[in-house]
């Protein structure tokens, strides 16, 4: 009778244990966490300072994030949001959703950062990467000139494609329209996010694809393999900035904020180079990995604000919409 006693004792502590343990929900995209991005190591390593569960759920691209917690609004499971860029982040605090996060971490970004609801945790710049011995276009115009085969992501559901449809609206205003009637028969295919497209473009569907000034780093690195290359395009390069927030409803928010001031700390940021293979908000204490010195640095940078990406998204939309429809 002793025994079991003390065998039932010790089921309903571990039982009260794991019941105490906190747990952090952070919603991302899926090559966030897929096994080569950076969300299983972020993961362990958080766990080990916070003494909880942080569970990471995919939902689709950085755009498809904003659209689901629309979607569930006050009821969502979610924490925090990581994966949004400065497109989305005027339209996500307009929904009220999104609480201050009350942090001041010094940043390593070209840009000055001001914003008390989202904290980046990332950057890059969005450019079309083909194989090195393909004579790639060096701008908008000559690419809807030639015969170039692209693969592009759909900016209603995906972060890089809504990047291409402001880089398109910031290099060219007025005139973007006719860039898009041009580029309507060099594209292949629009998919719903980027895993997908990059996928295609490996398996050799198209010339080039809508990626990242950083995406070569990948295969130098990650493979040993030179053979990828990023096109600079005259115009400049529109730049990316992925951010996280935290949920007013959470009902974790010291935890939450502590995600939010570990992302920042070089812990995350350090993995960030070679799992997202984007440059790192806070550059880690060791600097960037070898190979990185080897990619384009784009002329000029182009971004607009919040609120002006906000203002302009609709009617960039549609001409995206009316340009691939012809």
């Amino acid at each position: 009778m002793r025994s079991l006693l003390i065998a039932a004792g010790l089921v309903t502590g571990a039982a009260a244990a794991q019941a105490q343990t906190p747990e952090l929900t952070v919603y991302t995209y899926d090559s966030f966490v897929s096994d080569w991005g950076p969300g299983p190591q972020i993961e362990s390593a958080f766990e080990e300072v916070c003494g909880c569960d942080l569970t990471f759920v995919a939902a689709g691209d950085g755009a498809a994030l904003l659209s689901r917690i629309r979607l569930e609004g006050e009821s969502t499971e979610a924490d925090i949001v990581l994966g949004l860029d400065t497109n989305l982040t005027h339209a996500a605090r307009e929904t009220g959703l999104f609480a201050g996060h009350g942090l001041s971490p010094e940043l390593d970004l070209p840009v000055a950062w001001e914003d008390p609801h989202f904290l980046p945790f990332d950057w890059g710049y969005f450019a079309f990467v083909h194989d090195a011995d393909f004579d790639a276009p060096g701008s908008f115009t000559e690419l809807a000139e030639s015969d170039a085969s692209i693969l592009i992501q759909d900016p209603r559901s995906s972060t890089p494609g809504l990047g291409l449809v402001m880089w398109v609206k910031a290099a060219y205003g007025d005139e973007a329209q006719a860039i898009w009637d041009g580029l309507a028969d060099n594209v292949v295919t629009v998919t719903p996010g980027w895993s997908e497209a990059y996928g295609l473009f490996l398996e050799g569907e198209a010339d080039m694809v809508l990626s990242y000034t950083t995406s070569p780093a990948y295969h130098l690195i990650a493979e040993d393999d030179p053979t990828k290359a990023a096109a600079p395009f005259e115009e400049g390069h529109y730049m990316q900035v992925e951010v996280a927030g935290m949920l007013e409803g959470t009902e974790e928010p010291e935890l939450a904020r502590q995600f939010l001031e570990f992302m920042t700390g070089p812990a995350f940021q350090s993995v960030i180079p070679t799992t997202n293979w984007m440059y790192p908000a806070v550059t880690p204490p060791e600097g960037l990995p070898e190979g990185f010195e080897t990619l384009i640095t784009p002329d000029e940078a182009l971004l607009f604000t919040p609120a002006e990406a906000a203002e302009i998204r609709d009617a960039a939309l549609e001409e995206w919409r009316v340009g691939l429809s012809r």
